[in-house]
């Protein structure tokens, strides 16, 4: 499901990101072992994006990340928009990583 790699120049363990289903699963997780909402997800490439995602029932937000931290633009989309977001492309060329979430002790 998950290969365990460290993001260039980084030296949080992050996951690559395989297929979108487990976009869903990883964003469930981190809010149950961390207790915040969504998950941090980066797109390895020259600029280094990074995105904050939500989901709900409803679709997932999705957050676009500045290097602090803060959010600099929200978009609201149903499941079946989101397949088309630039995370699921950098997923489907290899290029989608997320933080590993530590699990409690």
């Amino acid at each position: 499901m998950h290969k365990q790699a460290y993001a260039h120049g980084h030296r949080i363990p992050m996951l690559m990101v395989d297929e979108p289903q487990d976009i869903e699963f990883l964003v469930k997780e981190s809010e149950v072992l961390t207790g915040q909402a969504g998950r941090i997800f980066v797109i390895a490439g020259a600029d280094w994006l990074t995105y904050r995602v939500l989901w709900s029932q409803a679709g997932f937000k999705v957050e676009h990340l500045d290097d602090k931290g803060q959010v600099l633009h929200t978009q609201h989309q149903l499941p079946w928009e989101f397949v088309e977001h630039s995370v699921i492309e950098a997923l489907q060329a290899g290029q989608l990583f997320t933080p590993s979430v530590p699990h409690r002790g």
